[in-house]
């Protein structure tokens, strides 16, 4: 299913009946919304449970490829108002955390839950703005694979690159089939990405945080510092599990978010 938008047309999938509760998950970069496809159908019983493609991502339109977290934000919101969707938990991993984030501060209203995923609420320090561009220049000199590769080493866990191999193929597979200037594109928003930290204190909805035991790039710390700051969060840690938690444990992933939402009746 598609939402046609100003950057062209918006990838969507749905899980469940219309008479469930909403929740939304956004993916993380470079991957699709099939990195959800588990979780849309464990909830879908109770849940109307909504995925969709990042722009340029999937089978949503690149666009412009100029992109900022901020349209995010606004395809998220474009999406719940096409299916009418007044308000909703909302579940993002790394740049979709930083959605869900930006989401909640826009319009806090819209929003009942929240999960943050992988993912941390600082912006990106001067040695990841760089590593960002090198990573730009790689995808510029047509080294999409070498980009690829050398992200899936860095994603997950060692565990999962020896035990997992079928998931880290398939996400290896998208990044690499994902378009160049989305590539591009979203690595720039996510350099030029906002400090939400301030924010957090004023969170009102019940939040759940969960990172993996081996993720480097949102550690356990940046999970932690969220926690401390965010009224009525709780911390749950994935085992054996890098940047991709839903992925490389399931089993854990998906126990938190179902104690989650039973004990909020969200």
């Amino acid at each position: 299913m598609y939402l046609e938008s100003d950057s062209g047309r918006i990838s969507y999938k749905t899980f469940g009946h219309k008479s469930g509760k909403g929740i939304v998950f956004v993916h993380g970069f470079p991957f699709d919304k099939s990195m959800w496809d588990a979780q849309g159908e464990m909830l879908s019983r109770d849940h109307y449970v909504v995925t969709f493609d990042l722009r340029g991502h999937g089978e949503s339109d690149a666009g412009s490829g100029q992109y900022l977290v901020e349209f995010i934000v606004d395809d998220l919101t474009a999406i719940m108002d096409h299916l009418g969707l007044q308000k909703v938990t909302v579940c993002g991993l790394s740049i979709g955390g930083y959605t869900a984030l930006r989401a909640l501060d826009r319009e806090p209203s819209r929003f009942s839950g929240l999960i943050l995923c992988n993912t941390k609420s600082a912006p990106d320090t001067n040695t990841a703005k760089l590593n960002r561009a090198n990573q730009i220049k790689l995808i510029l000199a047509g080294k999409k694979s070498l980009f690829a590769e050398e992200m899936a080493r860095n994603l997950f866990a060692p565990e999962s690159l020896g035990k997992n191999r079928t998931i880290v193929d398939k996400i290896t597979a998208i990044m690499k089939s994902t378009d160049d200037k989305a590539l591009i594109g979203t690595l720039i928003a996510l350099a030029a990405r906002m400090d939400m930290t301030e924010s957090l204190s004023k969170i009102s909805v019940p939040t759940l945080i969960i990172t993996g035991d081996k993720d480097k790039v949102a550690t356990i710390a940046d999970a932690e510092a969220m926690n401390s700051r965010i009224p009525n969060s709780k911390f749950v840690l994935v085992h054996g599990a890098g940047h991709l938690s839903n992925l490389e444990n399931p089993d854990e992933f998906n126990s938190a978010v179902v104690s989650f939402l039973k004990e909020h009746n969200l």
